[in-house]
């Protein structure tokens, strides 16, 4: 018991330092003013512990979430929408990258609801990432888009009376043509394209130390 009951300890301590760093990323992240919080089980009784104990103690675990400053806090589980839940994976990703041997991540939907500032932030974050796994990308933000060390570009299209998808690795001219359509549609002019330029050329030098 008593070692189970330290271990519960140390777990609850990592805990609270856990919260902090969340919320942090959240807040870069664009969820100001999310509260979460590890809630644990009590500890049980002496005539209760080996019904309750395994080889990793006796606490049970939930993650809780507030999205929204004065709100109750809830299970995440059951509130967080699909591009929040991205976003939080993310955070975790940016704390536990140097812990974790996982070799691919997948984000999708992660830019629901964001842009600006906020969108290159994201971007960073997933360059952050990147660096200890391999991140696969579904997005429609120029900002992500310039971040990726390598593009695809997906696109369906009528052939007879059929729906085609296709799959087009981009060179370095495709994806400066794809940066800048997503940045200002169909009307693709110069300076679109210097600009496109220039947000890839801020990514290269963010990702080189530089930026």
């Amino acid at each position: 018991y008593g070692y189970a009951q330290k271990l519960s300890e140390k777990r609850r301590a990592a805990a609270k330092k856990f919260e902090g760093e969340i919320e942090a990323q959240l807040n870069d992240l664009g969820m100001k003013g999310t509260t979460f919080r590890v809630d644990f089980n009590g500890a049980p009784s002496l005539e209760e512990f080996s019904s309750s104990v395994s080889p990793e103690g006796y606490d049970k675990v939930e993650f809780l979430l507030s999205p929204n400053k004065g709100e109750p806090l809830k299970p995440l589980a059951k509130i967080i929408s699909g591009g929040e839940m991205s976003r939080f994976m993310l955070a975790i990703k940016n704390i536990t990258a140097k812990i974790e041997k996982i070799p691919t991540m997948v984000f999708d939907e992660i830019d629901i609801g964001i842009s600006g500032g906020m969108a290159q932030m994201v971007a960073v974050k997933l360059a952050n990432v990147s660096k200890d796994y391999q991140c696969i990308v579904i997005t429609h933000l120029p900002q992500i888009c310039a971040m990726a060390d390598a593009n695809m570009l997906i696109a369906k299209s009528v052939v007879g009376e059929r729906t085609e998808t296709r799959l087009t690795v981009l060179d370095e001219n495709g994806k400066t043509e794809e940066v800048a359509r997503l940045m200002g549609g169909k009307n693709i002019g110069e300076y679109s394209r210097l600009h496109a330029k220039e947000m890839i050329d801020w990514a290269k030098n963010m990702k080189a130390g530089r930026g």
